[in-house]
């Protein structure tokens, strides 16, 4: 049994074992390939301008991560079209039906990007180019396979002219129209042929072999060698369904409704859930995955022992439907907190709207699991995960809670992925997480919790705090504290924000989280940011959260994202499902 798997980048241990097993495997099946070829494999997962090409290494992952096969496609953007580099089974697999499923899925990925055709070489099957049998024998079989799915050679043209005089076995140019019926025209194939020698062998081929080669495609449209060894093709249409791997994983806090305020106002509401499920379900884009129960000691090791030994210890004491709210703040002394539960409230609360219920702590104890579910499913190889939940959290902070969040998920699946347990055993070293805080409101619980720390960056866009909640942090002069000190970033805007302004944030943002350079990001994705949020003054619209999404999808970080708030169920949504479209796109297609 394996799975196929894309490798978007060398950043967790799983990728960088899985690159190695890939280059070992290549040097073992093309025993000619230069080791410079080898060696660039990671630098072009992570540098794709630097080569000319998007870099796309899959994967067929064995138990125990064994790598059995792969194949490395190039995606070239600005001409669209697909070079398939490398494509390979492990000896014992080969023929096997590997080969297939491999291949199969490169057609995928060729026409999801956009390509308008996938190019690669193959060697030649006339015994006047390949002059030994057996070697013969064996291109004749790769040529054999490819013709099954309409993948023939370019005819007619100087391609597969020697490098030397003596040279043996130059490749065809394959083409593969992935059963897009438009013809090959003249023009378009030579810019193509220019940019595969001059990108893929710029030691290897002069400029005056270039331009030999490529003067010599004529035909208009390119012709392609008839059919030779197949009467009937494959089906050679190409399925659009997003593979499994690259499906954003979905974990949902199922328990979230027993959190049911029903104070009139109270938007902090069950149908929130619902409203986004609705919308991103049928996207194709997501996988849910059930959430796993983590031990208490993640969340006490972000917030003080005996603040959640308070917060549960009241929630589970309040009777039915009944709500306590903090009334008494005692500012005066609060070294010694009042003895009755539930005057003690304002003792570790920010503010006189966030209910004690007898179901408040049990359902952001779920959050806590789903979205520690979420980050351990990145350090498995995920490279996009979401966790839906409510009650929110990033405004609860390491002794108090507000703002309808009691448990910050945000900032405990941070720790988790930079503990030096979990990274001990994943990173060999702590993992470096950034915190990217794109709520309406000040993300005041992260700033807290990290202030002092250089191991997590925490970044908040927000409303100005001088009208927004939590109106006591969030000043751009909050920079981090001791080793922290530069290591918290706040970007608060006015009170009329639209989608452009918004984007000059998130730009600026995003400039320093590349900086950083971190192992990990997580979004604490806000959907109050859009027009006519009931508790936010901005008006980005459906379009500005796709291009959000987009962004932030860029950077090729593994990435979680976790809700926060959004109160506008007629376009929660929408604008979730534009920002994970987004996400996506950017992740995977551009």
């Amino acid at each position: 049994m394996f799975r196929i798997r894309r490798v978007l980048d060398d950043i967790i241990p799983v990728n960088r074992d899985a690159i190695i097993q890939v280059q070992q495997m290549t040097r073992a099946q093309f025993p000619d390939i230069r080791e410079t070829e080898v060696k660039k494999i990671p630098d072009m997962l992570r540098n794709s301008l630097k080569y000319g090409f998007q870099t796309i290494l899959l994967i067929a992952e064995g138990e125990a991560r064994k790598i059995m096969g792969f194949a490395l496609l190039l995606y070239d953007p600005l001409l669209r079209y697909a070079y398939l580099d490398f494509i390979a089974a492990g000896l014992p697999l080969t023929g096997r039906g590997l080969g297939s499923i491999l291949y199969e899925r490169i057609r995928k990925e060729s026409l999801e990007l956009g390509a308008k055709g996938l190019f690669f070489e193959c060697l030649p099957d006339d015994p006047l180019l390949s002059r030994n049998e057996d070697t013969r024998k064996q291109n004749e079989s790769r040529l054999r396979f490819y013709e099954r799915y309409g993948a023939r050679p370019i005819i007619n043209t100087l391609y597969e002219t020697p490098l030397t005089a003596e040279g043996d076995n130059p490749p065809y140019l394959v083409f593969d129209p992935l059963g897009q019926e438009t013809p090959l025209r003249k023009n378009r194939a030579r810019l193509i042929v220019r940019s595969i020698l001059e990108k893929k062998y710029p030691d290897l081929c002069t400029p005056e072999y270039t331009a030999m080669v490529v003067s010599s495609f004529k035909d208009d449209p390119v012709r392609i060698r008839p059919p030779r060894y197949i009467k009937e093709l494959a089906k050679t249409n190409v399925p659009r369904e997003i593979p499994e791997d690259e499906k954003i994983i979905l974990v949902i806090n199922s328990g979230h409704e027993i959190h049911h305020v029903r104070e009139r106002g109270y938007v902090e509401s069950p149908v929130r859930i619902s409203a986004i499920l609705k919308e991103i379900e049928n996207t194709g884009l997501f996988m849910t995955r059930k959430a796993r129960h983590f031990g208490r000691s993640w969340v006490t090791s972000v917030h003080d022992k005996d603040f959640i030994n308070y917060l549960e210890k009241i929630c589970l004491g309040v009777d039915g439907d009944r709500s306590v709210y903090p009334y008494v703040f005692p500012i005066r002394n609060n070294a010694r907190p009042p003895k009755e539960l539930s005057v003690r409230a304002g003792y570790y609360c920010i503010d006189t709207f966030t209910p004690l219920n007898r179901n408040a702590y049990l359902a952001a104890r779920n959050a806590v699991d789903c979205t520690l579910t979420c980050a351990q499913s990145l350090l498995s190889g995920t490279h996009l995960a979401y966790s839906l939940v409510r009650p929110p959290g990033h405004h609860a902070e390491r002794r108090s809670f507000g703002g309808f969040c009691y448990l910050n998920s945000t900032a405990v699946a941070a720790q988790y992925l930079n503990s030096t347990a979990i990274a001990a055993q994943y990173l060999s070293g702590k993992g470096r997480v950034v915190i990217l805080d794109m709520d309406y409101h000040h993300g005041n619980g992260q700033q807290n919790i990290f202030y002092k720390r250089k191991d997590v960056f925490t970044i908040s866009i927000h409303g100005h705090p001088s009208f927004a909640y939590p109106y006591f942090s969030g000043f751009n002069d909050e920079k981090g504290l001791f080793e922290g000190e530069g290591f918290n970033l706040n970007i608060p805007l006015g009170e009329q924000v639209h989608g452009e302004i918004y984007r000059e944030a998130l730009k600026k943002a995003l400039k320093r989280v590349k900086e950083y350079d971190p192992d990990f990001l997580i979004i604490a994705l806000g959907l109050d940011i859009s027009r006519k949020d009931p508790t936010g003054t901005w008006d980005l619209l459906a379009k500005d959260f796709f291009l959000n999404g987009k962004l932030v999808g860029k950077l090729n970080r593994p990435t979680l994202v976790v809700q926060e708030g959004g109160y506008n169920t007629r376009v929660l949504g929408q604008n979730a499902r534009n920002f994970f479209t987004g996400l996506w796109q950017g992740a995977y297609r551009d």
